[in-house]
């Protein structure tokens, strides 16, 4: 099952063994939007059992399947994982927050990479994942399904 070409380095294995360890996840760039990537992949966390904060000053308290929106990270902390759904270029300023907020780690998704915040990350401890996304990892890692929060 192991892939090659992941430009963040890491294996299949360290990529299951996040996301069952993580619990908590602020996502920034949620969207309220359906048909946005973001507010998908919003709602594929929450189905999957994740508490996820959706991290967006545009959308000024309101839900996003559900959930009440926040300004920025450390409204919505604590935090395990931060999913980034930013440009590349925006990505690191993001990272450098999430450093100085303690998260555990750091998925910047599809098309998504910085080489200087994920040596920055990986400097203090934090896992970071670049150019790929959960709902698409799910599957072919093998994921279990997991209970939805609260139910």
């Amino acid at each position: 099952m192991a892939r090659t070409g992941a430009r963040d380095g890491l294996t299949d294995a360290q990529v299951r063994d996040l996301l069952l360890a993580t619990r908590r996840i602020a996502v920034v760039g949620a969207s309220d939007k359906p048909g946005r990537p973001s507010n998908g992949v919003f709602g594929f966390l929450l189905g999957r059992g994740y508490t996820a904060i959706p991290v967006n000053p545009a959308l000024g308290g309101r839900t996003v399947h559900g959930m009440q929106s926040v300004s920025s990270l450390e409204e919505a902390g604590p935090l395990d994982m931060v999913d980034v759904f930013r440009r590349s270029e925006e990505a690191g300023a993001v990272v450098d927050e999430a450093i100085r907020l303690g998260a555990k780690s750091v998925w910047l998704q599809l098309g998504i990479w910085d080489e200087a915040a994920a040596a920055r990350a990986r400097a203090a401890g934090i896992t970071i994942v670049m150019d790929r996304c959960p709902a698409i990892e799910w599957g072919p890692l093998g994921l279990p399904p997991r209970v939805p929060a609260g139910a």
